[in-house]
């Protein structure tokens, strides 16, 4: 199966006072579409600024990402920005709700973005609200939500637009563990049955269960990956 995801010796430097720190060194990975990939590794070892490349928000200062057929690296501001929004799907530790919106008006920001009716965008709202189980909570605002079910909208905005991969930085990191799980047994469902590509960022091992392959990262190279058994 053809890689979905494929960085080539990426370089990533960030300036740090009058200091040029240098985060990812040559760093090489691919994800297969339909995978279910952790990132895993100690604070400070790169994994989100691996995932911000993946995901478009940021660029290497050397080497190639290509995601979704696209060199994505050699895009513009403009271009990535539209590519973003027709391949990438994010869910964030925190959420990043619009609080004077209902959970069905956030869901409906990615699509606002599209040439799609409204009548249309509304049924795709229903639709990823309906999968996440949140149908009963769309006229609800995000202070009237649990932290669950607010990362559950966070999880039904990334997939409003059908996206080509979800990245997740550290989805459960804000949540107990009762509603962690129910997050991630969400995400392998539509890993599993839909067929999503997921690139997650985590520090727990017991979320890094649910993918099917875990990477981690020390110090900004990948030292070790594991493979989930078939059950």
């Amino acid at each position: 199966m053809a890689a979905i995801v494929s960085l080539k010796n990426v370089v990533k430097r960030y300036v740090r006072g009058k200091q040029r720190v240098e985060v990812l060194h040559g760093v090489d990975l691919e994800c297969e579409a339909g995978e279910f990939l952790a990132l895993m590794g100690p604070s400070g070892s790169g994994k989100t600024t691996l995932l911000n490349l993946i995901g478009g928000l940021d660029r290497p200062d050397e080497g190639e990402v290509i995601v979704a057929g696209e060199r994505i690296d050699r895009l513009s501001s403009g271009q990535l920005a539209k590519w973003r929004a027709r391949h990438v799907g994010f869910v964030f530790q925190f959420y990043n709700l619009l609080p004077v919106l209902t959970a069905e008006r956030n869901v409906e920001v990615p699509l606002l973005l599209t040439k799609l009716s409204r009548a249309q965008r509304r049924k795709n709202v229903a639709a990823a609200l309906e999968l996440v189980g949140l149908t009963d909570r769309a006229k609800h605002k995000p202070t009237e939500l649990s932290g669950g079910q607010q990362q559950r909208v966070a999880i039904a905005r990334a997939i409003v637009a059908d996206p080509t991969i979800i990245v997740c930085d550290e989805p459960t990191g804000d949540l107990d563990r009762e509603n962690a799980e129910d997050i991630l047994g969400l995400l392998q469902m539509l890993n599993q049955r839909q067929g999503k590509t997921i690139v997650m960022v985590t520090h727990d091992p017991r979320a890094a269960e649910f993918a099917s392959r875990r990477l981690y990262l020390d110090k900004g190279r990948l030292v070790h990956q594991e493979t989930r058994s078939a059950a």
